[in-house]
């Protein structure tokens, strides 16, 4: 019996041969691949511009993509194709690396572990049932959920069992919908001042054990189409004004919009002091496989905290996948 892969190289080569020239082929392959590779290009650059920002979002995405073409060539011999690819995966690999692999402060040894559940929940989901069950198999210490919509919100008992603690923000009514920010605890909280007008988020102290730890629930405003031009970078500067103010351990957690490694990650990274949690598997949309999506829903941690694990939490019923991290004080 032929293997598989023989079977599958035999096929293509088939393919090949009726359809195109193997050097017409090799070259159009080759061309296609110059996108992943520009894509690449472009993220490592560093241009701010917001169209180059909006592109470097999808390094992840094209990296998996590009890998699976660069194996589908490598398998039916297209060498030079095949080259091509894997210089395009190295570049990919070399852009979407910071995201997946930030680095932070190692964990102080012993330390007690807050596990923190976050998600854009979307505001027309109103399957409270699935909302509630997501939250429960996380079994978190601190819920941050953005974009709770009014059903939702009418429920907030049921959805927020078992945490009796809890600060929501004012209802945004802009063009999604009527929607809140609410963060729930098993620690008491005591709400924080109002935010800055322009920026949607919710911020809070927990008494925890690890101490006072300050959380902020965001909601980022989309790179395209804007509300403002800057409206990204405003809202972040509108955020580090929130941060500031806090003593103590800061967690930020929400819908960013943005990937850590593009423009307003590096932004809370350097004007906010603010390091991320890993960004893999991605988190929107939550209706292609995890590998492919993009990871803008965040969290991001002071430097005196350090991130354990980071994982996708069961799906309920939005359009953003939910994140659950745990993380622990750093060590000196």
């Amino acid at each position: 019996m032929t293997p598989p892969v023989q079977q599958i190289r035999q096929a293509l080569r088939s393919c090949r041969r009726r359809w195109a020239p193997a050097s017409a082929l090799d070259a159009v392959v080759r061309l296609a691949l110059a996108a992943p590779l520009g894509l690449a290009l472009i993220a490592l650059s560093g241009i701010g511009h917001r169209w180059f920002d909006i592109l470097a979002q999808f390094t992840g995405p094209a990296f998996v993509v590009t890998v699976v073409a660069t194996t589908v060539l490598a398998l039916t011999r297209l060498k030079t194709a095949a080259l091509h690819g894997l210089a395009a995966c190295l570049a990919l690999l070399a852009a979407a690396a910071p995201q997946w692999f930030p680095g932070g402060p190692e964990p102080e040894p012993d330390a007690p572990m807050v596990r923190l559940y976050s998600a854009n929940l979307y505001y027309l989901n109103d399957d409270v049932a699935a909302i509630r069950a997501s939250i429960e198999a996380a079994n978190a210490d601190v819920v941050v959920l953005i974009e709770l919509g009014q059903d939702a919100a009418g429920r907030i008992d049921e959805v927020l069992e078992g945490y009796p603690h809890r600060a929501a923000s004012i209802r945004l009514d802009q063009t999604r919908g009527p929607s809140r920010s609410v963060i729930g605890s098993r620690w008491p909280l005591t709400a924080l001042p109002d935010h800055p007008d322009g920026l949607h988020a919710v911020a809070t102290v927990a008494r925890t054990p690890l101490g006072r730890l300050n959380i902020v629930g965001v909601h980022l405003t989309r790179p395209w189409p804007f509300q403002e031009q800057w409206g990204q970078i405003s809202q972040t500067m509108a955020l580090q004004d929130v941060v500031v103010d806090l003593n103590g351990p800061v967690v930020v957690a929400g819908d960013f919009n943005s990937v850590s490694s593009a423009r307003i990650g590096k932004q809370v990274r350097r004007d906010l002091d603010l390091h991320p949690a890993p960004g893999f598997p991605g988190t929107w949309p939550s209706d292609v496989p995890a590998p492919l999506g993009v990871t803008i829903d965040q969290v991001y941690a002071s430097p005196d905290l350090a991130f354990l694990s980071r994982r996708l939490g069961r799906p309920n019923g939005s359009d953003h996948r939910p994140v659950v991290t745990e993380f622990t004080r750093a060590a000196r």
